[in-house]
């Protein structure tokens, strides 16, 4: 890039937004030129809007602090100096499709960490891995839109990231049926231990809508664009568990996993070990270089120690073994808000940017 791209923080304020702004301090493609939140922090700097609820251990940077948030509701004022956004913003679902839609309307591309556009049928939602293709639906959502460069990408969940890239690898096997238990760090609720303290010594056996995510969206993913949209796969067959459990940060699932031609032991090692996709071969700057990670010991992965893995972006796993009722059952870890949610969006955009799909205005 001999340019960087100028980008605004929808949410800016809240725990993901905080993390997109940590994540692009110091990007080689990208500059945070514009915050944006509520009403009630804009006018503010944002050094004063954030105040004493920082939440992420490293500082707020420095090239932020004294940049004054914006009403992420005024768009023509928020958009005037970017050329793309990230959106983090904490709205209901209709709140946030209905302005995700007009920031790409007033022609700037949206990079969203929110779940309310996942299911809009042309509206892409990367792994950057698992499913580049699917940025090709971006000129059929254009067309909807009216627009000539405007348009929504998003993530998709934080609890789907642990296990989905492993099973990606293994799809010349034939994924049948799974059933995954994921166990989810209070950091996905936007949570520090300071701000939940009834999460100290404790685990809560239900996140409202989680599970739905975590056995449909991994089927949207391993769609096909078709007439303009994005038409979910039929399989596999996917049943979850979603409990909250005392870790900071970190997601860890526990699989159990049928195949259509059962692989051996050393097959699907060899197939986790070497798997690559778009963002290894166009070397973006967030990408994992060893994007999946096996321990042989019988204690990893563990969050605290390998969350961080490829600076967050990597997915660990571990414990595979033949299984009584099923085929195969393993661990996987991910790191929910790094490759979960900011920094899989910072690594879409880049993506999207490699493709051309974002560019300067």
């Amino acid at each position: 890039m001999k340019e960087k791209l100028k980008v605004g923080v929808l949410g800016a304020t809240g725990m993901v937004g905080q993390r997109f702004v940590s994540l692009l301090a110091d990007h080689p493609w990208y500059e945070v030129v514009t915050v944006a939140a509520s009403p009630r922090s804009a006018g503010k700097t944002y050094e004063e809007a954030v105040g004493d609820r920082w939440k992420l251990d490293n500082p707020m940077p420095e090239n932020v602090k004294k940049l004054v948030v914006k009403d992420l509701h005024n768009i023509e004022d928020v958009v005037a100096d970017v050329d793309f956004v990230f959106s983090a913003v904490d709205m209901t679902k209709d709140e946030i499709r209905a302005i995700e839609e007009a920031y790409a309307k007033a022609e700037v591309p949206v990079v969203s960490n929110n779940s309310a556009h996942r299911w809009t049928p042309d509206v892409p939602m990367i792994i950057p891995e698992l499913n580049p293709e699917h940025a090709e639906v971006i000129e059929f959502q254009k067309k909807r839109l009216g627009t000539k460069r405007g348009f929504v990408a998003v993530k998709p969940n934080c609890s789907i990231q642990s296990y989905t890239p492993a099973f990606h690898a293994l799809r010349e096997f034939g994924v049948k049926t799974a059933v995954v238990t994921t166990y989810q760090a209070i950091s996905g609720a936007g949570k520090t231990f300071k701000d939940w303290p009834e999460m100290v010594d404790n685990i809560i056996p239900y996140i409202g809508g989680e599970e739905e995510k975590s056995e449909q969206e991994p089927l949207k993913i391993w769609g096909k664009i078709e007439d303009g949209v994005i038409k979910k796969a039929e399989g596999p067959l996917i049943t979850s568990q979603c409990i909250r459990v005392p870790v900071s940060n970190g997601h860890t699932a526990a699989v159990f996993v049928n195949f259509e031609k059962k692989p051996t032991k050393e097959e699907i090692l060899e197939r986790w070990a070497n798997f690559s996709g778009e963002p290894q071969r166009l070397e973006l700057p967030s990408a994992p270089k060893q994007f999946l990670k096996y321990f042989e010991e019988d204690n990893r992965p563990q969050a605290k120690l390998d969350r961080d893995y490829e600076n967050g972006m990597g997915v660990t796993l571990g414990r595979l073994r033949e299984d009584t009722v099923f085929d195969y059952k393993f661990v996987g870890l991910a790191h929910n808000t790094l490759r979960g949610a900011a920094g899989g969006a910072v690594l879409c955009a880049e993506l999207l940017t490699a493709k051309g799909y974002i560019t300067k205005k």
